[in-house]
């Protein structure tokens, strides 16, 4: 067989496969995506009761008040990063990724337990005084970061500890929130693999209904 002949089968094969690999299988995919699952094909995204996109299912988001269920800790602010307050560098490095900070790193100590300093702008209160004092048992997801550090889920124990709280904040019966928590709970896929977790963006918008439904 002469070059010529080979180098035509070659680049003709190139291109064929080119072609199935990088037109065909992916818009394939895609339709196979957009047809059996549009939500996660498309981000998994959450909608308010007035139909406005507020989040996805995949993403967690910072909630702080007393009215709601509070996430775990995020190194990176989750996705709220400011660019005028960026002072950790996180639209620098992206939205993603734990501290790695050392059990006995002194921020991570002081993020935890606080921090005592004459400057009154260098004091920490610490998570753990902070839930100590909002009454709520902590548990090591409301303390620690995930290993993404944008974790959209909370064990149900650390929902469960937070249910005074929130109830108080809202004037409603402790017995809602155990029944809302039981359904925003995500069980073991396949009932084998992973833990129970509470999507917090659920449980929030699912708390939201029940308050303006009373």
């Amino acid at each position: 067989m002469s070059f010529p002949r080979e180098a035509s089968i070659a680049i003709r094969s190139t291109v064929v496969l080119w072609i199935i690999g990088a037109i065909i299988y992916p818009f394939f995919m895609i339709g196979i995506g957009q047809i059996l699952f549009p939500s996660q094909a498309n981000g998994s995204l959450i909608t308010n009761a007035q139909g406005k996109v507020v989040g996805s299912a995949l993403i967690g988001q910072p909630f702080t008040s007393d009215r709601y269920f509070n996430t775990r800790p995020s190194t990176t602010t989750y996705s709220t990063a400011d660019p005028k307050k960026d002072k950790d560098g996180v639209l620098k490095t992206g939205v993603s990724g734990a501290s790695n900070l050392a059990p006995s790193n002194p921020d991570l100590l002081a993020r935890i337990k606080g921090k005592n300093d004459p400057d009154p702008s260098k004091r920490l209160e610490g998570d753990l005084n902070r839930l100590k004092k909002a009454g709520i048992q902590p548990t090591a997801d409301l303390i620690y970061t995930s290993a993404s550090s944008l974790d959209p889920h909370i064990t149900p124990e650390a929902a469960i500890a937070q249910i005074t709280r929130v109830a108080k904040a809202r004037g409603l019966q402790p017995n809602q929130m155990d029944t809302l928590i039981a359904q925003n709970t995500d069980h073991r896929f396949l009932g084998i693999f992973g833990e129970p977790g509470v999507n917090v963006l659920k449980l929030n918008l699912a708390l939201d209904k029940l308050k303006s439904a009373s």
